[in-house]
């Protein structure tokens, strides 16, 4: 496993304060809000003691239950993404969503809002309910391989051409959306707007059942690429000599993050920064080896997406600001901290 050198406490106490984070998360998840549920209450409710309490009922385990599962999954798979792609690029800024993917798979989206009932409609008609998130994951392969294939040169990826053909497909993808919100109608307005802005709010159980086992296949075959991303850290070269196909090891790295981000946003919409901040922050607790954070990065990316999303839903109630103004708000100026203190440590 590689090794920086640096003294970090043992894994199995860090992963201990995750697993509590995350479960303080999920509580506050389940109980905080409009209608509050103490935590009595929840315990008797989880447990059928309160069968003449609907509404109590009826908020837990229609409304919270599955926001909470909705943004653990999206949390753990949209961080493991980057971790997945910041390996395989040794790069820290290789974020999803600046390669493209988010982008790409947030257009894949509208264009389904849009043109269902038009362009699409035969799209519709064979995808069924799976329509959205087929898009999504189609939108976001397709730009993700393509900002590789422009950075491939003589068989080697180069960082800096990968990230400035995500800069570039983000500007073409998000020109497309433009285009596409243009000749939306009021009620298609309102559906984009929260592909934009990203939002747990309206999280059903549909939307479980449909997104959810790709983001869960993600977070299981993510650990098979452990191994191959800690060789990757020496060098291709590196990773060839030691037996590895690289180029399957890229295909997959990177297939695997277009299929988790694209299920996680044709859910949720657009929410930045935590597959470029988790990854960031537990890489200094854990050390680089993958084997340890790519279930780091599952168990911190969904307790810092739905704190987060608890923050969101009482810092401007009883209005509800959208997750991804709120990780944007975070993430930003936390990553921007990490920069200056890198830059002038």
């Amino acid at each position: 496993m590689p090794s920086d050198g640096i003294r970090r406490l043992p894994p199995a106490l860090n992963y201990s304060g995750l697993v509590l984070m995350l479960l303080v998360a999920a509580v506050l998840a389940l109980s905080s809000g409009a209608y509050p549920i103490s935590l009595d209450d929840l315990t008797r409710l989880a447990v059928g003691a309160m069968p003449g309490d609907q509404t109590a009922h009826l908020v837990l385990w229609d409304i919270r239950l599955p926001r909470l599962l909705l943004g653990l999954l999206t949390g753990a798979v949209l961080a493991v993404s980057g971790a997945l792609l910041q390996g395989l690029f040794r790069n820290p800024l290789a974020d999803p969503g600046l390669i493209g993917v988010s982008s790409g798979a947030a257009f894949g989206a509208v264009a389904v809002i849009v043109l269902g009932g038009s362009s699409l409609a035969g799209w519709i008609a064979f995808a069924g309910r799976w329509a959205l998130p087929l898009a999504a994951f189609i939108g976001g392969t397709v730009t993700t391989l393509l900002a590789w294939r422009i950075a491939r040169r003589q068989g080697q990826t180069s960082v800096s051409l990968l990230l400035l053909a995500g800069i570039a497909i983000n500007a073409i993808a998000g020109a497309g959306t433009g285009v596409l919100t243009f000749y939306a109608d009021d009620s298609e307005l309102r559906s984009l707007t929260f592909w934009t802005m990203g939002s747990l709010a309206h999280a059903r159980w549909e939307d479980l059942w449909m997104a959810g086992p790709w983001m869960i296949a993600t977070l299981l075959i993510a650990p098979a690429l452990a191994r191959p991303l800690d060789a990757f850290l020496m060098g291709e070269p590196v990773a060839g000599h030691l037996g590895y196909s690289t180029d399957w090891v890229k295909r997959g790295a990177i297939l695997l993050a277009a299929l988790g981000v694209g299920s996680a946003v044709a859910v949720t919409g657009l929410i930045g920064f935590v597959g470029l901040v988790v990854p960031h922050l537990l890489r200094q607790l854990f050390g680089a080896g993958h084997r340890l954070l790519l279930p780091a990065c599952a168990l911190g990316g969904a307790a810092l997406l739905v704190l987060a999303d608890c923050l969101a839903r009482v810092i401007v109630a009883p209005s509800e600001l959208p997750i991804g103004l709120m990780m944007a708000l975070l993430g930003g100026p936390f990553f921007l901290t990490m920069l200056m203190r890198n830059r002038f440590a």
